[in-house]
């Protein structure tokens, strides 16, 4: 059967293959079961099989989801036997159902017994003590009792208060941890803001370096022109292809003294 689902549809074989591994499980599960004795871990047994069963059922609906789809694409006779297998399975699964709910019931009854079966012998005890005291005795016996479960009250309150005080100072630590998060968070982008504009602020002064840069460099050409004229025109004062510096007066020209002959 396994095979022919396979060859109807991958994913259905796929699934099939994965409720068949969880029933083996379950059957398994169940013989083990049988063999604990403490109540306790056939509790824990019992919630793992619990949780098979869940997932079982989820791959059976998967099952009938993907029967529905195909049920336009194969044959009358292929989907009849794909419905038939869902309901084995349907059926199988309630069975471990019901198995697992007479057990659960077992396991119940079994603890009940525990705390039940010594608190009747307790009663017949105390019934038997009870005809052999006085009215007296009797009275002094349930004062005692009274006071013993008032005390046993005042130690519950006690644990109840201590256990409210602890959950008020873990809820105040809380909100003040929470409290202290978002004063860092805030902080935190605070910080982000001004390395942001810090950053900016550098961008903008290395921009104005550089343009200050290049102006000193520009001048500093202009005055070193401007020297290099002066002084070619100062080593050769009648050469005219150099022009005069606008402002600057030109060099005097050599005077020769004539002299009156008599």
């Amino acid at each position: 059967m396994a095979f022919s689902i396979s060859s109807i549809s991958e994913e259905l074989g796929e699934i099939d293959g994965q409720i068949a591994d969880i029933f083996r499980a379950l059957s398994n599960g169940f013989q083990k079961f049988e063999k604990i004795k403490d109540a306790s871990r056939q509790s824990r047994q019992l919630e793992d099989l619990t949780g098979k069963m869940r997932e079982c059922k989820r791959l059976i609906k998967e099952f009938d989801r993907e029967v529905k789809e195909l049920e336009h694409t194969v044959d009358p006779d292929t989907s009849k036997i794909l419905n038939e297998k869902k309901q084995s399975m349907v059926k199988e699964l309630n069975s471990y159902v019901a198995l697992k709910k007479q057990y659960a019931t077992n396991i119940q009854n079994k603890r009940v017994d525990l705390f039940g079966g010594p608190a009747e012998g307790f009663e017949e005890d105390n019934g038997l003590q009870a005809s052999s005291m006085t009215n007296q005795q009797l009275m002094d016996n349930g004062h005692q009792m009274m006071d013993e479960t008032d005390q046993a009250i005042e130690r519950s309150k006690k644990v109840v208060h201590e256990t409210i005080n602890v959950g008020t100072e873990t809820a105040a630590a809380l909100k003040a941890q929470t409290e202290q998060m978002s004063r860092i968070v805030n902080e935190l982008d605070s910080i982000h803001f001004s390395i942001k504009k810090a950053s900016q602020l550098v961008k903008e002064i290395g921009r104005q370096v550089a343009t200050d840069r290049c102006i000193m460099a520009l001048l500093f050409l202009i005055v070193v022109g401007v020297i290099s004229i002066i002084i070619v025109k100062l080593v050769h004062p009648n050469n005219k292809d150099i022009r005069d510096i606008p402002g600057l007066a030109p060099p005097a020209p050599s005077r020769r003294l004539l002299w009156i002959s008599e």
